[in-house]
């Protein structure tokens, strides 16, 4: 079964004062174009889908079309999505029921009552079943009616929920989640785009998910796996920092054979529409570096000259048109 993995896609959100509204559709389309061209089984969005719990009008529209074009494409790919910690999770699953009947699958909220579930989607493929579980972003007092016990933090809440899911061994699974996860104490490499707490409060430790053959998890907006190389964080689709510059964006292409076997994992190039830089030197440099690759793309500006020079912002926004 083959499945593009996405997440953190941050419709709405602005790079400082820079609407990214045409940067994200032209990311979205080409996404859009890899789905026409090598027809996977299914989509899956780690959440994070918007930027802010109440989306704008503006950003709605975005995803719409998205999803609008994304459902066209036949014979029709499902597409699984979760909530992430920036999403209102009774916002996106708005229509779920109706949704659904195109093979749109929308998680929004965690169980709360001993009647639900983590949600379970199961595709087949030449090799049989696909169990995929679409796990929102938990806090621990989204599930403390849940259990007998008292929850401890972010690491036992999603422990004691996939551990009530009694997963089937024999089957292949896959879960997506969207959690700040580490592996025995190591974190991930992070940005400066993202929110999680100091000192391991909002930490979930990777072996909660051996139960699965793949984790497909968003929070994290560098692509990296964390712990086994089957639970990778597939990174945001587009720089949303100055700690980007320089990185390449890209969607992860997930194979998964019969069971036993490893995921065969790979990535494609999502180019943006303007790269995020940085440059330092003197004011006279970094005119003089102003060519054509860099004066349209996002810059971060560093001047080291000894003595201020004149009018340094008014000469730089001559040569570079959107300065950071």
């Amino acid at each position: 079964m083959k499945f593009f993995h996405l997440s953190d896609l941050h419709i709405g959100k602005q790079l400082h004062r820079y609407n990214l509204k045409e940067d994200q559709q032209v990311i979205l389309k080409e996404v859009i174009t890899y789905a026409k061209e090598l027809r996977p089984d299914a989509i899956v969005i780690a959440g994070d889908i918007y930027d802010k719990s109440v989306p704008s009008a503006e950003a709605v529209n975005v995803f719409d079309e998205f999803l609008t074009d994304l459902s066209e494409i036949t014979p029709e790919i499902p597409i699984l999505i979760i909530s992430g910690n920036h999403d209102s999770p009774d916002r996106l699953r708005y229509a779920s029921e109706i949704l659904k009947r195109h093979h749109i699958y929308l998680a929004g909220n965690v169980p709360e009552r001993p009647e639900e579930h983590i949600e379970k989607v199961t595709l087949h493929d030449a090799y049989g079943e696909v169990d995929f579980y679409l796990l929102p972003f938990v806090k621990p007092g989204y599930v403390r009616k849940l259990f007998d016990e008292e929850i401890k933090g972010y690491d036992m809440a999603v422990r004691r929920l996939i551990e009530r899911e009694e997963i089937d061994p024999a089957r292949r699974c896959v879960i997506l989640s969207h959690q700040f996860y580490t592996a025995g104490g190591k974190e991930p490499a992070t940005c400066d785009s993202e929110i999680h707490y100091v000192g391991g409060v909002e930490n979930v430790d990777a072996g909660v998910l051996a139960p699965f053959d793949y984790a497909a998890l968003g929070h994290i907006h560098r692509a990296q796996h964390i712990g086994a190389e089957k639970y990778r964080y597939c990174g945001a689709p587009f720089p949303y920092s100055i700690s980007e510059a320089g990185e390449e964006k890209s969607v992860t292409v997930v194979e998964l054979g019969e069971k036993g076997q490893p995921p065969v994992i790979r990535q494609i190039p999502l180019p943006p529409v303007r790269e995020v830089k940085k440059l330092t030197g003197t004011l006279h440099e970094i005119l003089e570096q102003a060519g054509e690759e860099v004066c349209h793309a996002f810059v971060s500006i560093t001047l080291t000259d000894d003595v201020e020079a004149f009018q340094p912002k008014e000469r730089l926004e001559e040569k570079y048109d959107h300065i950071l």
